[in-house]
Order: structure tokens, then C-alpha cells, then sequence
């Protein structure tokens, strides 16, 4: 019973790695939808192997080392793999030149701003009750959201028309990861209504963008959750 007690979440969070590596896969074949259907997995997973853990007393620094590898492929490659097929059909950047660099492989500076965040992330403590920068899995939702979107029902499809666009998209959803931006944790410091506004807002705020925009909200929820963060600043500690 020990056994399955201390390894519970980490079999939870090495179950998050494998979805990760399979929605990867099906990514780069072309099927969104199974790739959705693992990012929901693994966000799911994510979650519950941290509940798991404290509910268990089951924390360990091996847990926390293996919470940030599933992550790094689930959070990490996806979105950065989501960006190079975004970016594919623009070619090289100079066209005319012998230069074999093309404009796709920028895409992947998002998984390496991905490796980056949960690096510091681990080495920080202040983020207890909020985030510093864009977390992994609310960046992954909206990058892959986005495109999801554009692909399925076309949605969206004018921010995918313009390579230069999704460069700066590339390069701003890159410097979120790692930003000084204080962002909104659904974590409880304590009870007091006047402590939880941000995160009232937040809920209350995404509940709206959802009944209106339906699964098209999804990554509007993220651009929400960027905006009602930067509002709040002086409240999040």
C-alpha cells in the first residue's frame, strides 16, 4: 500500500507525459482533434497528480523533477509544434537566398521559452499564491486553441494569413512564459472576499466569454486571463 501511496501522482503525472507525447504525434500528423483530446488529458492529469500528492503527503523532489518534464512536452513541445505548422507554408525567410532557415523553425522558441518558465519556476519560491508569467498549460490552450479553431471551423483565420504576425504572436506568447507579470493562481491565501477579487473576476469573466463564444472562448479565456491579471497587479501577492 506504501508503494501505490508514495507513487500515485507521479504514476498521475508520467500518465500527463505519455498524452503529451501522443497529442505530439497528432499533431504533427495533422489530427487536431486527438491532439485536443490529449492537451484536455493531460491538463486534467496536471492537475490531479499535484491533489494527489497533498491529499496523499505523498511530496517528493522526484515528483516535482518529473512534474516538469511531462510538462515540458505536454505544455511545451505542443504549443512550440503548434507554431511550426502554423508558421510552415510561409517558406524560408529569404526566399531568394541560399540560406537553408526557414521561418517555420521559429515557432519553436515557444517550447524553448516553454523549457525556460518551468526552470525558474522550479527555482522560485515566491510563486506560491500567484504566478510570475504565463504558465505552460495557459499558453499551450491558447496557442493550439487558437489554431485549433482556425483549422476546425475557421475561426481566427486572419491571424494565421500573416506570417509577421505570428512571428510577434511567437515572440510575445515567448516573453509571457518568462515575464515579471504577476498572473492570477486559483490558489487561496485565505476567504476574505476583498483577498479573492482577482480571481471572482476571473471566473466570473471566463463564464461570460464561454455562454457567448461557446468553445470558440477557449483561447479569448486566456487573452482575459493575460488582461484581468495586468488589472489587478497590486492585489496578487
Amino acid at each position: 500500500m506504501n508503494f501505490i501511496k508514495n507513487n500515485l501522482a507521479n504514476a498521475l503525472t508520467l500518465g500527463n507525459l505519455f498524452s503529451g507525447c501522443v497529442g505530439a504525434i497528432h499533431l504533427i500528423l495533422g489530427d487536431y482533434q486527438i491532439t485536443a483530446i490529449c492537451i484536455i488529458v493531460s491538463l486534467v492529469l496536471d492537475f490531479f497528480d499535484g491533489f494527489v500528492a497533498r491529499a496523499l503527503q505523498s511530496n517528493s523532489n522526484l515528483g516535482v523533477q518529473l512534474d516538469s518534464l511531462a510538462d515540458m512536452v505536454s505544455f511545451g513541445l505542443i504549443p512550440g509544434l503548434t507554431m511550426y505548422a502554423a508558421l510552415e507554408p510561409f517558406g524560408k525567410i529569404l526566399s531568394e537566398t541560399e540560406l537553408p532557415f526557414e521561418v517555420k523553425y521559429l515557432g519553436l522558441f515557444v517550447t524553448l521559452f516553454s523549457c525556460l518558465r518551468l526552470a525558474i519556476f522550479n527555482l522560485d519560491e515566491d510563486q506560491k499564491y500567484y504566478f510570475k508569467g504565463l504558465n505552460t498549460p495557459s499558453n499551450t490552450i491558447l496557442i493550439f486553441g487558437l489554431y485549433y479553431a482556425q483549422k476546425g471551423a475557421g475561426d481566427f483565420t486572419f491571424l494565421f494569413e500573416n506570417p509577421l504576425f505570428l512571428v510577434l504572436f511567437t515572440a510575445i506568447s515567448s516573453w509571457l512564459l518568462i515575464s515579471p507579470i504577476k498572473m492570477i493562481a486559483m490558489k487561496f491565501k485565505s476567504m476574505k472576499l476583498q483577498d479573492n477579487y482577482p480571481k471572482l473576476a476571473l471566473l466570473i469573466g471566463s463564464i461570460i466569454i464561454l455562454i457567448i463564444f461557446k468553445t470558440v472562448g477557449i483561447p479569448l479565456i486566456i487573452i482575459y486571463y493575460i488582461v484581468i491579471s495586468i488589472i489587478f497587479q497590486k492585489q496578487l501577492n
